[in-house]
């Protein structure tokens, strides 16, 4: 039998270090792609133990290293896609009004929207021949828009409403080829961007992402979950 295979994009620290640590123990073939994978040290440390990943560089804003990829990928099949880099300069204190930062704003949609959508179109033929046939959007809370209870962060909330509007519109297009589509909202997870305060490490998250992975039908597809498998809102 076939081994099943990932591919994870921002995969050089936090939430994708973890998909990429988790799916290699299971005996996964992990495709870890990153921007600078020549600094990606942890990554660099996982591979050294297991030959299950191989590691490719991807910045998910650039439409030519995307191709190369979708080209060097062309006769492999993807079980699961999972969309993980994502940018927050908010976090940082830039979005006040008067001080906001639009060449942030745009780079912030460029990479958690469009960055998402770029691969997974570019990719869509090596999911598709797959069994699990699967694209993973990872989105946030704050992309619902009926959970804006405050100001600030304009830039990341916006981004991340349009990501979950564009891989829902995604998951319709795809169904015919059984093909099915999962917006996760990972929690609230001790990374450099949910910061050491955080409920969750990403080591609870990801289980519970996969949990939900591992129970999923195409009847879901569309679908914006917690990663405790609870329904978000819009």
């Amino acid at each position: 039998m076939d081994t099943n295979s990932i591919l994870v994009t921002g995969s050089n620290r936090g939430l994708g270090l973890e998909w990429v640590r988790q799916y290699a123990q299971l005996g996964w073939r992990v495709y870890a792609t990153c921007r600078f994978v020549e600094q990606a040290d942890e990554l660099h440390k996982l591979a050294s133990h297991h030959p299950n990943i191989s590691l490719h560089p991807l910045d998910v804003t650039r439409p030519d290293q995307i191709k190369t990829l979708a080209r060097e990928l062309h006769d492999v099949a993807i079980d699961i896609l999972v969309n993980n880099a994502g940018v927050y300069y908010e976090r940082w204190g830039k979005d006040k009004l008067g001080t906001i930062d639009y060449d942030d704003w745009q780079q912030t949609f460029a990479v958690n929207a469009l960055g998402a959508m770029r691969v997974s179109e570019a990719l869509l033929d090596s999911v598709a021949r797959s069994r699990r046939r699967l694209l993973v959007a990872i989105s946030s809370h704050m992309g619902s828009i009926t959970d804006i209870g405050s100001g600030n962060d304009y830039a990341y909330r916006s981004s991340k409403a349009a990501l979950n509007a564009a891989m829902t519109g995604l998951s319709h297009e795809v169904t015919p080829r059984k093909v099915g589509v999962l917006l996760l909202h990972p929690g609230w997870v001790q990374t450099r961007m949910g910061g050491d305060s955080a409920p969750y490490t990403p080591a609870e998250s990801v289980q519970g992402m996969r949990q939900i992975i591992d129970d999923f039908t195409l009847e879901q597809s569309g679908l914006f979950l917690r990663f405790d498998g609870t329904r978000m809102p819009w």
